[in-house]
Order: structure tokens, then sequence, then C-alpha cells
């Protein structure tokens, strides 16, 4: 899954540290999503969302993983 994280976290000029503190997670979770190595729960990814005042879609792109199911049927 790839994410707009670090991108809407650097227009905000806000550290992963308050980014973590805002959304109730570790600075480490925040630079694993940043990194594509961890996918949110859905209450998270709304948490995040809802922090950047965006849509989940907007933060977070399923494109891959959708290209990659209509593959395998």
């Amino acid at each position: 899954m790839k994410t707009r994280i670090r991108e809407f976290r650097e227009l905000r000029e806000w550290t992963q540290e308050q980014l973590a503190a805002m959304v109730g997670v570790t600075r480490q979770t925040i630079l694993f999503l940043e990194k594509g190595k961890y996918n949110p729960s859905l209450r998270l990814a709304y948490k995040i969302a809802h922090a950047f005042k965006r849509s989940i879609e907007d933060v977070f792109s399923f494109q891959d993983e959708e290209s990659a199911l209509d593959t395998e049927v």
C-alpha cells in the first residue's frame, strides 16, 4: 500500500512524533507507514486521514493491491 502521509505531514511541518501523538501511536508506527512496511487498521487510517482533514482515499492508495487481485482471479 502506498501512502501520502509523509507528503501531507511535511506540508503541515509536523514531525513524525507530532502526528503519532495526534493519532495515538508511536513514532515508529508512522515511520513504518511512510515506508510502506505496515498497513494500518481501518481505525488508524481514519484517524490519520482525519488529522490531515482528508479522505482515507487521499492518504492511502490501494490501487497496487487491487491490480494484483485482478490478476489472481
